[in-house]
């Protein structure tokens, strides 16, 4: 599965686990534990507890995403 057929929900760090894995509070209430895309781990792009963020969910498996897109706490 490619990353444009992933679900786009927005999303807020809450908790920065080890490994590079994240747990996201997203909009509707939901907790999921997130790791960044590959391109994002590529060009060293960081992400830190509070920042808004948009996760990919796969449409088989609603518990794990990816994280395609930041954008910086208020």
């Amino acid at each position: 599965m490619s990353r444009e057929d992933l679900i786009r929900i927005e999303g807020k760090i809450s908790e920065s686990s080890g490994g590079g894995n994240y747990k996201v509070l997203l909009a509707n209430g939901v907790t999921i534990l997130a790791k960044l895309c590959g391109k994002m781990k590529r060009f060293n792009i960081r992400v830190i507890v509070g920042d808004t963020v948009t996760v990919g969910i796969s449409p088989y498996d609603s518990t794990h995403g990816l994280i395609v897109h930041r954008t910086k706490a208020p």
